[in-house]
C-alpha cells in the first residue's frame, strides 16, 4: 500500500498533466491510502472541474459513483484522522521554522501517514513535499521526475 495525496488520486480519474506517470506508479501496488478528508478534498475536486466547465454534469455524477465504488471495494483505503494524528499535528506544528509555508490539510495528510507508518508520501503539490520532512516523512513526484 502506497499514499496518494489528492493532487495524485484526482490524476487517476482525470486526464491531467501526469496523469499517465501517477496511472503508473498507482499500478505497482493493490491499494492506495489516503487521510480520510482526503474523501472531501476529491469529490469538491471533482465539482470544480465541473464549476470549470471542464468536464459535464454527466462526467461529475460518472466520477463521483466510480469514487464511491472504489472506496467501498477498498481499493482506496481512508486512514482515519483522530487524536493520534491531531497531536502529531499539534506537535509538529509548534515546533515548524518561521519560514516554513504549511497548511491544514497538508498538515493532516502528512501526520496521517506518519503516523500510519508510511515514511514516504506520492504527491504533486510544492507545498505538501516541501514540507514532509517536518513530519519525517520523504515526498515523492514521478511527474517531475519523469519531466
Amino acid at each position: 500500500m502506497i499514499y496518494f495525496d489528492t493532487s495524485y488520486l484526482l490524476k487517476l480519474y482525470l486526464d491531467e498533466n501526469g496523469s499517465e506517470e501517477v496511472r503508473r506508479q498507482a499500478a505497482t501496488t493493490d491499494r492506495l491510502a489516503c487521510a480520510w478528508h482526503g474523501q472531501a478534498e476529491m469529490v469538491t475536486s471533482f465539482h470544480r472541474k465541473y464549476r470549470e466547465r471542464a468536464i459535464s454534469k454527466r462526467q461529475l455524477t460518472a466520477l463521483v459513483e466510480q469514487f464511491l465504488s472504489e472506496s467501498a471495494a477498498g481499493a482506496l483505503v481512508w486512514l482515519p484522522i483522530g487524536p493520534p494524528v491531531i497531536e502529531f499535528v499539534t506537535t509538529t506544528v509548534a515546533a515548524v521554522p518561521r519560514d516554513s509555508f504549511l497548511r491544514a490539510a497538508d498538515a493532516l495528510h502528512l501526520a496521517c501517514a506518519a503516523v500510519n507508518g508510511f515514511e514516504l508520501v506520492h504527491a504533486n503539490d510544492k507545498h505538501l513535499l516541501a514540507a514532509a520532512p517536518l513530519f519525517g516523512l520523504r515526498g515523492s513526484n514521478v511527474i517531475s521526475a519523469s519531466a
